[in-house]
């Protein structure tokens, strides 16, 4: 087996693989399963780059093809895929037996990492003995692969983007379509952020936001200093109104009120001293509170 692909992360912080190996941690601890491990695709195959729990090294270096194994079903199948007795399961391939049962892996429970229309990867939970998956552990289990969907998302549309965005050291000025391309990125994190409950997915997001805003400045733009507090909800308004959304719009994508929406929108005014909205982005942006 040849050496893996490194990932580089879309902006400096964490890698996909250390994403990864927190959600397989994390998969552990809500799920109280004892052994749990998982990869990211990379050329059609999913690499098992993290384990927590094993009690042998056998699921190191495991490679999962797709339709093979348990993990492989789950791949191209896009749903997860349950066994209470994975040495005499019959609905799967056995191409995995002496790194499943050489850790003495009886119950298995495979989870793909669906992002967009892609399978982008595969985790696992599973106990030395057969252990049923009730109800209440398969929702911890989809909770963790959806807060890791969300993640990768996030950092895909990011690196997409940020291609845009000039490096030249000779022509600071951002061109208006990146910085429009840019706009419509923070826009949109605001949005996905808006339906994300975990307060740490929250506060990494938020990171990732406030660089996008760094990256839109230069030292010829004016900046405007202002003693200024944007609620949550109202950056969230705020932010989709600076790419020209309505009202009506904003509040579809922020599932809000359209009567809500102008309340935050008003609020924001009052805040930032604009007798409209088209003025408020403008002293916001000034600001540094948007891009």
């Amino acid at each position: 087996m040849g050496a893996l692909r490194s990932i580089e992360p879309p902006s400096p912080g964490e890698s996909d693989a250390q994403v990864l190996a927190r959600a397989v941690a994390e998969l552990v601890r809500r799920t109280r399963f004892p052994v749990a491990f998982g990869g990211l695709e990379i050329d059609g195959a999913i690499p098992i780059t993290s384990i927590v729990g094993a009690r042998t090294r056998s699921l190191e270096g495991l490679v999962v093809r797709p339709e093979r194994g348990l993990g492989g079903r789950a791949l191209v199948e896009k749903r997860a895929r349950l066994t209470l007795d994975y040495r005499s399961a019959r609905s799967i391939t056995h191409d995995y037996d002496r790194a499943v049962l050489g850790e003495g892996i009886s119950t298995l429970f495979a989870i793909p990492v669906v992002v967009g229309a892609r399978a982008r990867g595969v985790i696992y939970c599973g106990s030395w003995a057969e252990e049923p998956v009730g109800e209440v552990v398969a929702q911890s289990a989809f909770a963790v692969a959806g807060e890791l969907s969300t993640e990768l998302r996030v950092r895909d549309e990011v690196a997409r983007r940020l291609t845009l965005v000039p490096r030249s050291t000779e022509a600071p000025a951002m061109a208006p379509a990146a910085r429009e391309e840019l706009r419509q990125t923070y826009a949109e994190l605001r949005t996905i952020a808006a339906g994300v409950d975990d307060p740490a997915l929250r506060e990494r997001l938020a990171r990732i936001e406030e660089r996008l805003a760094a990256l839109s400045k230069t030292d010829a733009e004016p900046t405007l200093e202002l003693e200024v507090h944007l609620s949550r909800r109202e950056t969230d308004v705020l932010a989709c109104a600076a790419i020209g959304a309505t009202n009506a719009e904003i509040g579809e994508t922020l599932g809000l009120r359209e009567g809500t929406v102008k309340s935050y929108l008003q609020s924001a005014m009052a805040k930032l001293d604009a007798s409209t909205r088209h003025a408020a982005v403008a002293r916001a942006r000034r600001a540094g509170l948007l891009p």
